[in-house]
C-alpha cells in the first residue's frame, strides 16, 4: 500500500511517500514560504537525489498540487499516476476530547475538526487546509487524521484536570490534552522493541526535545501524564515558549505592559523560552556557542532548560512509582550529548547513569547510552512521526475495506 503523509504548517507542507509493503520511503520533501515571496518545493528521491522547484505557491492547495505533480512526473516522480496513491494520512494537532485515536476522515469528522479550531488556532487551520486540498484534488482517495493529542487520552482525570471551577471544564473543555503524542508513542514503543521487552511491563519516560519540547510518562504502554497542557505552551522551556509560569506573573506583566490577551499570547509563545532568556537565539547550537564564549545569559538558559527537564523526570518517576527506561528524542534530544549529560547529572538516585563516552559518540542514531548494569536504560531513539501516521493510515483504510 502506498501512503502519502502530509504535515501542513502555517506556511509549509512536509510530506513523505511510503510503500509500506516494501518498507520503503519512495520520496519526501517540503514546500516552504507558502503565500510569500520566494516560495519553493524541495524534493528528495528515494536515491537521495534532491531537486528544488521555485514558483508562486499562493496557498496550501497549490502547494499540494506541486507535490502531487512531482510525485507523478516522468523525470522526478515515483508513480505513473495519482491512482497509485492508496491513501493520505494527515498530522492533525488537536483532536479535543472527541478523538482518542486516528480516524478515517468524513464530512462529520471535518465539521468536528472545524469546531476545534478555537482550541488550536495556530495549528488546526493549516491541518484542515491540507485535508480540503486533497479532497478537492483527488477526492476518491481515503484520508486519515492522526492526532497529536490522541496518545494522551489514557491520562487519568486527576492528571489532566486543572484546579479551576469544574463548570469551565464542562463548558469549554479546558483541561490538559498534551501534544507530541505520535512521537512519544513511537519512541516508547521503539525503545521497547530495541530492548526486547513488552511495553506493558515497563515504565518509560520519553523526552521530545526540540524547538518544541515535552516529556511524557508512559506506564505499561499508556500515557499517564505529559508536560504540555491545554496548549503546547505549558511544561518544559522551549525555543520561544516559556513553559510553566505563574499565572499571577502573566496578569502582572499584562497590567504593567498594558497588553491584551493576543499580545500576551505572542509574548509567551514567540518571544520567551530560550530566546527570551538569552536575547540571542532560540537555537540551542547558537546558545551553546555563546556559552562557550562566556555569555552568562546563554549559560543560564542551558541550566534552566536542563533543570526543568530534570524536574519532570523526577516527577514522572514519582507518579509511576519508578522508571525503567528514559528516552531522548527530537532535534536536541537526539543530537546534543551535552544536554543529555546536563539532564542526567544527579539522577543517580533513580538509577539513571549514562556512559559519557558512548553518549558523546551518540548522535542521531538509536543507541543505549546508560552504563553497563545501570538500573535504568537510558536511550537515544530518533523519532519517526511520519511512519506512525503511515501505519495508522494503512491500518484504518485496510480495516475499512
Amino acid at each position: 500500500m502506498k501512503i502519502l503523509v502530509i504535515n501542513c504548517g502555517s506556511s509549509s507542507i512536509k510530506y513523505q511517500f511510503y510503500s509500506l509493503d516494501e518498507s520503503r520511503i519512495l520520496a519526501k520533501g517540503i514546500v516552504e514560504k507558502i503565500g510569500m515571496k520566494g516560495s519553493f518545493l524541495k524534493h528528495e528521491k528515494e536515491s537521495g537525489q534532491k531537486v528544488l522547484f521555485e514558483g508562486e505557491i499562493l496557498d496550501h492547495k497549490i502547494g499540494i498540487e506541486y507535490i502531487l505533480g512531482i510525485l507523478s512526473s516522468a523525470k522526478h516522480g515515483c508513480i505513473a499516476s495519482l491512482d497509485e496513491i492508496n491513501a493520505v494520512g494527515h498530522r492533525v494537532v488537536h483532536g479535543g476530547e472527541e478523538f482518542s485515536e486516528s480516524v478515517l476522515i468524513t464530512e462529520e469528522v471535518i465539521q468536528t475538526l472545524e469546531k476545534f479550531i478555537e482550541l488550536a488556532p495556530l495549528h488546526n487551520p493549516p491541518n484542515l487546509k491540507g485535508i480540503y486540498a486533497i479532497k478537492a484534488l483527488i477526492p476518491d482517495i481515503p484520508q486519515v487524521a492522526v492526532f497529536d493529542t490522541a496518545f494522551h487520552h489514557t491520562m487519568p482525570q486527576h492528571a489532566f484536570m486543572y484546579a479551576i471551577p469544574y463548570a469551565l471544564y464542562k463548558k469549554y473543555g479546558i483541561r490538559r490534552y498534551g501534544f507530541h503524542g505520535t512521537s512519544h508513542r513511537y519512541v516508547s514503543n521503539r525503545a521497547c522493541e530495541i530492548l526486547g521487552v513488552d511495553p506493558k511491563t515497563v515504565k518509560v519516560i520519553t523526552c521530545h526535545l526540540g524547538n518544541g519540547a515535552s516529556a511524557c510518562a508512559v506506564k505499561y504502554g499508556e500515557s499517564v501524564d505529559t508536560s504540555m497542557g491545554f496548549t503546547p505552551l505549558e511544561g518544559l522551556i522551549m525555543g520561544t515558549r516559556s513553559g510553566d509560569i505563574d499565572m499571577g506573573a502573566v496578569s502582572y506583566i499584562m497590567d504593567k505592559e498594558k497588553i491584551g490577551t493576543k499580545s500576551a499570547s505572542v509574548l509567551f509563545n514567540k518571544h520567551s523560552g530560550l530566546l527570551g532568556i538569552t536575547g540571542i537565539s532560540s537555537d540551542s547550537r547558537e546558545i551553546y556557542a555563546g556559552a562557550e564564549k562566556g555569555d552568562e545569559r546563554c549559560k543560564l538558559a542551558i541550566k534552566m532548560f536542563d533543570y526543568r527537564i530534570k524536574k519532570y523526570i523526577g516527577a514522572y518517576a514519582a507518579a509511576m512509582g519508578g522508571v525503567d527506561v528514559l528516552v531522548f528524542t527530537g532535534g536536541i534530544g537526539e543530537n546534543s550529548a551535552t544536554t543529555r549529560v546536563g539532564i542526567c547529572e544527579e539522577l543517580g538516585f533513580l538509577g539513571i547513569e549514562i556512559d559519557k563516552q558512548i553518549n558523546k559518540e551518540s548522535r542521531g542514531a538509536e543507541q543505549i547510552i546508560s552504563k553497563e548494569g545501570a538500573k535504568v536504560k537510558v536511550m537515544v531513539v530518533p523519532t519517526n512521526e511520519e511512519l506512525m501516521i503511515a501505519i495508522d493510515t494503512q491500518n484504518i483504510v485496510y480495516d475499512k475495506n
